[in-house]
């Protein structure tokens, strides 16, 4: 399969940039939405209809959980690949895009939250690691928040258990170790070689979420879950505080109106006049997006306002200098 991603204007693939691949930018329950096809609607659903008919690499409607990877590439010219949440489509993700986008491995996880669209797919880390059924193999660093640590533990012992009880048959699993990170913007980490600066936002009012903020030359904030900003975490990535960012990468869940959780498009694009980035992508969408038809409105928006706004879709990679 070609891969028009790759390449620059000229056909050339460009193999010494660092990418930002967008695995999923879809809701949890993804898109197609599953009812819209075995209940359809009069008339029926366009867009879930449409993602069952185009191959995905052609249809921007069919979108998986949200998941980033970055493809980092250090100055020593090696590559090294960071994967941002691990949903119940990971195994479809890796299938589509891994194999298109030519990704040979994960050498780091971060997540950003412990709900099901971003950690269930972590038993499948397995099938992109090394064999053996012994389980001798190095382990891929995770970095996730203490409440995530301890919610994986009960959703997947196997993974975080270290020791096999008395009489207990090995078993093949993922090998992952397991790193705590603090919900502060001054407590940044280190991955794969590329710095992570945590930014707590809330996912409801009862819950917090994290966003990241990543690169030295362009900076990138990744922010799939929010429904508010507390200041201390806009503050750093603002235009009028800490500096403005290259690219932000936001959550919008439905086209209009609110949700307790999820910010939806106005208060997605109220929040990007405030942050004031170069260039927002939105993910996290809802089958209400139609992309070519919301992009059409985004970019009458982004010429209005002078910040140019578009909905990312699965399969996306944006070649970056970080």
């Amino acid at each position: 399969m070609e891969n028009h991603h790759h390449e620059d204007r000229n056909g050339v693939v460009d193999g010494s940039r660092s990418a930002l691949i967008f695995l999923g930018t879809g809701c949890s329950s993804a898109v197609p939405n599953a009812m819209c096809l075995i209940q359809p609607s009069d008339p029926p659903c366009h867009v879930c209809f449409q993602s069952m008919s185009l191959p995905p690499d052609r249809n921007p409607n069919y979108r998986c959980n949200t998941s980033l990877l970055i493809d980092y590439c250090h100055s020593d010219g090696k590559h090294y690949y960071i994967l941002i949440d691990v949903g119940k489509n990971f195994r479809e993700q890796v299938l589509r895009w891994f194999t298109y986008h030519k990704i040979p491995q994960v050498d780091s996880i971060i997540l950003t939250h412990e709900h099901a669209d971003a950690v269930l797919g972590l038993d499948d880390i397995r099938a992109v690691q090394p064999f053996s059924p012994t389980n001798d193999i190095d382990p891929t660093p995770v970095y996730l928040a203490q409440y995530a640590m301890e919610s994986i533990a009960t959703k997947f012992p196997y993974l975080v258990l270290k020791k096999l009880i008395e009489g207990q048959e090995v078993r093949r699993v993922a090998q992952l170790e397991w790193n705590i990170i603090e919900e502060q913007v001054d407590k940044p980490f280190v991955a794969s070689g590329l710095k992570f600066i945590p930014l707590p936002v809330m996912h409801g009012e009862d819950y917090i979420s994290m966003g990241f903020l990543f690169g030295e030359n362009c900076r990138v904030a990744y922010i799939s879950d929010v429904s508010r900003f507390p200041s201390s975490t806009e503050y750093v990535i603002s235009k009028t505080g800490a500096g403005q960012l290259d690219l932000l990468i936001l959550d919008t869940l439905y086209q209009k109106g609110s949700h307790n959780v999820h910010f939806c498009l106005p208060q997605t694009l109220d929040a990007v006049k405030r942050i004031c980035p170069r260039k927002a992508l939105l993910i996290g969408m809802t089958h209400e997006f139609d992309h070519h038809k919301d992009n059409e409105f985004l970019a009458e928006w982004s010429k209005r306002e002078g910040i140019q706004v578009q909905l990312a879709h699965d399969g996306l990679r944006v070649p970056v200098d970080l």
